[in-house]
């Protein structure tokens, strides 16, 4: 079974920085592209980062130039650096992985972590 786990949330303050990371565990056959999202109070799910094969990334306005997203396909791993951290980057961010499973290769799933809260705040 595969399953994701994230860490590295926290609270800093604005104009600071913070490393998120998500790891996958459990038997996969490949990862086909791995994404960040993040949800704020009373705010829909929003896509924030994507790195996918050919090591693209591609990230929403807010954040570009400040975020940096990374993913290791041999270690199962993905990062997101953020830097220059405002207030309304605050959110629960969560780690998701379309990832097809040694059992069903054919197939590709979406697997989600279980989101890390990260608070901008002075």
């Amino acid at each position: 079974q595969v399953q994701l786990v994230e860490s590295g949330g926290g609270l800093v303050q604005p104009g600071g920085s913070l490393r998120l990371s998500c790891a996958a565990s459990g038997r996969l056959y490949s990862i086909n592209f791995m994404c960040w999202y993040r949800q704020a109070p009373g705010k829909e799910r929003e896509l924030v980062a994507v790195f996918s094969t050919g090591d693209r990334t591609t990230y929403t306005d807010s954040v570009k130039g400040r975020f940096t997203i990374s993913g290791d396909n041999a270690k199962n791993t993905v990062t997101l650096q953020m830097n220059s951290l405002r207030p309304e980057d605050t959110a629960v961010y969560y780690c998701t992985m379309n990832i097809r499973p040694y059992a069903y290769p054919s197939s590709s799933y979406d697997y989600w972590g279980q989101g890390t809260q990260v608070t901008v705040s002075s």
